[in-house]
């Protein structure tokens, strides 16, 4: 892997994480569909009540299913479940009983990640024969474009994400891989020039 390319990539997940930065702290775009809970601590402990120290992922209603059901009790369970969303409340449920969240590590994840993704997406960009500025910026926002769908597209679908929570994700994500593929098309363009002649 060329220097220029290691280079267009870094500089890029910079970009990716400053926009990022932008989008949640100066635009409402990181809030959008996000809401806090009315009576927080009577649920919170209605949570800690029923779920102890049990962690995880949890979708409600459950229409009766327990662990080991056999693929007919899976089937009616389903049924049923759909039938209590219909009637009443339903939705998913991330719970951890103690969290000490720390700020800096979470950023550094997150700084983390968006590199990674960068680099891999100029890598990828540099094997392809694509040469022209604009022919750059879109193989890499194609990326970001299926990358948005990917996951946040299913999410709304089957856990029922709010439609503007899913909308503003796709859109930060969207933008971002837009922006790495400008700061690729730039540093990338002086390299593949001098490679075809």
């Amino acid at each position: 892997m060329s220097t220029r390319i290691i280079l267009a990539g870094i500089i890029g997940g910079i970009v990716m994480f400053i926009w990022n930065f932008v989008a949640h702290e100066l635009l409402p775009l990181g809030e959008m569909g996000v809401r806090l809970i009315p009576n927080e601590d009577a649920v919170t402990s209605v949570l800690q009540t029923n779920l102890g120290d049990t962690s995880g992922f949890y979708v409600f209603p459950s229409g009766g299913l327990t662990p080991g059901a056999t693929r007919e009790q899976k089937e009616a369970a389903m049924k049923k479940a759909e039938e209590q969303m219909a009637a009443g409340a339903g939705g998913v449920l991330i719970y951890r009983p103690k969290r000490i969240f720390n700020f800096p590590k979470r950023l550094g994840i997150e700084f983390a990640t968006e590199m990674i993704e960068s680099l891999l997406a100029v890598f990828l960009l540099a094997q392809t024969r694509i040469t022209s500025f604009g022919g750059k910026v879109g193989f890499i926002l194609t990326a970001g474009i299926l990358a948005a769908i990917a996951t946040n597209v299913p999410y709304a679908n089957w856990y029922g994400f709010p439609k503007t929570f899913t909308l503003a994700q796709m859109i930060m994500m969207v933008v971002s891989f837009l922006l790495v593929g400008i700061v690729a098309a730039l540093l990338l363009r002086k390299s593949v020039s001098t490679a075809a002649a």
